[in-house]
């Protein structure tokens, strides 16, 4: 159950649950944040899409596609990390990590973009219960469920091929500098800085997935057609600022919830290793 270096692998089903577990948590606990940045990221602005009234509309969605999204994730990215190092001759580099990071981003977003489409249409009323969404978007084309795919992949790439190597890096120089393996709390702040750092960067790219989730027009009355296109419709229309709209509830949620997911994904990890189901979590070792 471990690669040659004695760090544990960890198993499909393990990573499957404890994703699961900590995207359930995370995306239910700062659902709020999650309405918010949407809103301010509407064209028609923050209070014609609702304002700080019935944040919790869409909520239902998120967290039906919450756990699997998030196994998803979490099952391709701990399984293409040892192929990845494997394919490297056995050395590890952060590159590994994105890799592993965005396979785990293709996988999720299967689950993450037809929930998004849902949620975030109710979040800004265009539909008031779960079933009148479900039923809306589904006359307009099963297609229609997934608006803004290749846009959201587009933002996750470059936001896991920031995120994970530098989660990964301060968790190994947070073990190497204390000697001793990492606790989940530790994880958790790791977790939460590579969150901030990231979310700031890839902004643009979620302004522009909102916009077309929501079959939102521009100024000339066009939908947002083009992850390209659109950044550049988007600036010359609001602005450069236009494009960082809703970073403040985006970094904030993403850093909150950077240290929550991976917390309660670690503490997770943790209590599966400890039930013996997978056997026995090999021990770690200096400079790994």
């Amino acid at each position: 159950m471990s690669d040659e270096d004695g760090k544990p692998k960890v198993p499909f089903t393990m990573a499957l649950i404890a994703g699961g577990i900590a995207g359930t948590t995370v995306d239910v606990a700062l659902y709020p944040l999650d309405t918010l940045r949407t809103r301010m990221q509407a064209p028609e602005g923050f209070i014609k899409a609702g304002g700080f009234k019935g944040v919790w509309n869409g909520c239902l969605a998120t967290a039906l596609g919450a756990a699997p999204g998030a196994g998803m994730f979490f099952s391709a990215y701990e399984g293409m990390k040892p192929v990845l190092k494997d394919l490297s001759g056995g050395q590890e580099h952060p590159l590994q990590h994105s890799c592993a990071a965005s396979c785990g981003e293709m996988a999720a977003c299967l689950v993450r973009v037809p929930t998004a489409v849902v949620t975030q249409r109710m979040q800004v009323g265009q539909y008031a219960t779960f079933a009148e969404a479900v039923g809306g978007v589904a006359k307009s084309g099963l297609g229609t469920f997934y608006l803004g795919y290749w846009t959201t992949v587009a933002r996750e790439i470059p936001f896991s091929f920031i995120q994970f190597p530098l989660y990964e890096g301060l968790k190994k120089a947070w073990r190497n500098l204390q000697g001793s393996e990492t606790a989940p709390w530790q994880g958790a702040v790791c977790g939460s800085i590579s969150g901030a750092v990231s979310s700031a960067v890839t902004t643009p790219l979620d302004v522009v997935k909102t916009r077309m989730m929501l079959g939102s027009k521009d100024a000339a009355g066009n939908l947002y057609v083009g992850t390209l296109s659109s950044l550049k419709t988007i600036a010359r229309e609001e602005g450069v600022l236009g494009l960082f709209k809703g970073i403040g509830p985006r970094v904030g949620w993403i850093t909150v919830g950077g240290y929550v997911f991976f917390g309660a994904y670690e503490k997770a990890l943790s209590l599966l290793w400890a039930s013996g189901a997978w056997g026995k979590k090999p021990e770690w070792k200096q400079g790994e």
